[in-house]
């Protein structure tokens, strides 16, 4: 019987559906917002490339974060754009795959690169005489590149584990982008084994490296309250700061979203909190860096000609 079936090839969205009216100033905020989030990103990654003052592992490391905050939003963002423009919001089978794949690998990366970020600030301020040792130029490249390459690996074999399996219709996704429990909703089959795998990745990219996270700022916080210098306390504070705001953020939202009953929440708030995520999140990340970090700052003045101004 099911091999008479004819399996579908497009996908229709329907997260702006409703929302006829709002469509045009939607696009405009997404699309400026957008645009913040890629040149901000784009600006953090100049500098830390260009500036001398900028080579530290700490840099190295939010280099990587810019650049994958630009992918994870650019994964869904422009298509969301064509949508908001468009009266019918449809993606090909293979095209929903493919930004599936991107989601998965930049989303899941990010979590482990905050994780990876946590345990570089807790050897600079637990382990400072071995920090040069510890976080040598090998490791911290050789720690990118296996967030990376694990990654990628894992979202190409839950991407395909997800679309190999029967879709006959429908084929209407409550939702503005491929996210894997809305396509899961649409199998024509049993879902079961793909249930207990997401289950166990959200364990292992979400809630283990959250947890490193907890445990590296267990330890710095140890680590400054014994010191004893009041300046060494706001320094070492300071320099955390910006990080634990970024991983505030990032967490709260994945949390929000992955973590609660699927059964729990309106669309209309599944899908604002969508929209955080994918859209606004990524945008802090230039925003949080440039005001609170002060080699940052003064690095993106030197980078855009505004300290040469200010001297004048």
């Amino acid at each position: 019987m099911e091999g008479n079936l004819t399996a579908i090839t497009e996908f229709i969205f329907l997260g702006f559906f409703d929302l006829q009216d709002l469509r045009p100033l939607l696009f405009i905020l997404v699309l400026l917002i957008y645009l913040v989030t890629v040149i901000g990103n784009s600006l953090i990654v100049a500098v830390t490339v260009a500036d001398l003052v900028l080579q530290s592992p700490m840099y190295f490391f939010l280099r990587n974060l810019s650049v994958l905050e630009i992918c994870y939003t650019s994964a869904v963002i422009p298509k969301t754009l064509s949508d908001l423009l468009s009266e019918r919001q449809a993606i090909s089978f293979l095209g929903c795959a493919a930004q599936m794949y991107f989601f998965l690998l930049f989303g899941n990366s990010e979590c482990c690169l905050l994780a990876v970020m946590s345990y570089d600030r807790y050897v600079a301020i637990c382990r400072p005489l071995r920090y040069s040792l510890t976080m040598s130029r090998k490791v911290t490249v050789s720690l990118a590149a296996a967030v990376w390459i694990a990654e990628n690996m894992v979202a190409l074999e839950q991407t395909v584990a997800i679309f190999t399996l029967p879709f006959h219709g429908p084929n209407t996704i409550e939702h503005f982008f491929c996210d894997v429990m809305p396509v899961l909703k649409l199998a024509s089959s049993d879902t079961s084994l793909n249930d207990i795998i997401n289950a166990l990745l959200t364990v292992a990219f979400i809630i283990v490296p959250f947890l490193l996270i907890i445990a590296s700022y267990v330890g710095i916080l140890a680590a400054i309250l014994k010191m004893r210098s009041g300046e060494g306390r706001h320094k070492a504070f300071s320099t955390c700061s910006t990080h634990l705001i970024t991983v505030t953020l990032f967490y709260g939202s994945c949390f929000i979203t992955y973590m609660r009953p699927s059964s729990s929440g309106s669309v209309d708030t599944n899908r604002a909190i969508a929209l955080f995520y994918t859209v606004v999140t990524p945008m802090f990340n230039p925003i949080i860096y440039s005001l609170r970090n002060k080699d940052v700052k003064e690095a993106l003045k030197k980078l855009l000609g505004w300290s040469r101004t200010s001297e004048c």
